[in-house]
């Protein structure tokens, strides 16, 4: 058995190595057609490595011809088959402005925007390529509003700005956990504008009040009173717009000191 398995060994090396030689010929010959359809094969079996080299060195030679359009267009698929999404969404820009009349060239934009939609990273790290993402499938849904496609280009920009609204949200949050209480309220307000329909509002506006009641505690007298204005108004917001919310009771105990505070502004006078 061990004399079968060795043998197999030396016959499927020797294999490999008829098959690299012809490769290699066929690289460095001349013969354009050849190449084109050994090309093609290799791409069917999925050998994107061997079927890139080749579609490399043909590309100049079938620019203008017919073949070079299916070139331009493999080569792209190439890379986003490797997930090599950078470079593939590159060549299916390239494909697009080539050829903007070919049957491919819907899915070569709607491909190049999901290219961007797969290495669109987590919420910690930089969105640059979630922007881009957004950009390339509203470009895709303004040139084909008739693609069947449009439907998922649309769900696919909702997925992508909900990951920039958590990434928003999240440094909405840092700022009231390091207790920042100015450049929360900051990036609350801006929040809230970007995003006027966030599932977070109630969280928010429960956070506010804290904040607002800190940040007042925190404050020189003149801008206490103000300040404490500002948490009991965000407070009644929250009643207003959330009045089965369970931050309401939580926040008694902070509202009632609220309230004992004005009341105390008002004997004052």
């Amino acid at each position: 058995m061990l004399k079968n398995r060795f043998f197999l060994s030396v016959l499927v090396c020797l294999m490999l190595c008829v098959s690299c030689s012809k490769y290699k010929k066929l690289l460095k010959g001349t013969d354009n057609e050849a190449k084109y359809k050994a090309a093609l094969e290799y791409y069917e079996k999925k050998n994107y490595d061997r079927a890139l080299q080749l579609f490399d060195v043909m590309q100049a030679y079938y620019r203008t011809k017919p073949e070079g359009e299916t070139i331009s267009y493999l080569t792209a698929e190439c890379y986003y088959n490797k997930k090599d999404y950078y470079i593939a969404s590159s060549y299916y820009k390239r494909f697009v402005t080539r050829y903007p009349l070919s049957v491919n060239a819907e899915d070569a934009m709607f491909k190049s925007a999901m290219c961007y939609y797969i290495i669109s990273p987590k919420t910690s790290l930089d969105q640059s390529d979630t922007y881009t993402a957004i950009k390339e499938f509203q470009t895709f849904t303004d040139v084909y509003p008739q693609s069947p496609r449009v439907a998922e280009a649309n769900a696919r920009i909702d997925t992508l700005r909900t990951k920039l609204e958590d990434k928003d949200y999240d440094i909405c949050r840092l700022y009231f956990k390091m207790e920042e209480y100015q450049a929360a309220i900051t990036s609350y307000e801006a929040f809230l504008k970007d995003y006027p329909a966030t599932k977070y509002r109630e969280e928010i506006l429960n956070n506010m009040v804290i904040n607002y009641y800190r940040y007042a505690e925190n404050s020189v007298k003149s801008k206490q009173r103000e300040r404490y204005e500002l948490a009991l108004e965000k407070y009644n917001t929250l009643c207003y717009v959330f009045p089965d919310s369970e931050y309401i009771e939580k926040l008694e105990p902070t509202v009632k000191k609220i309230r004992e505070k004005l009341e105390q502004y008002k004997s004052n006078k």
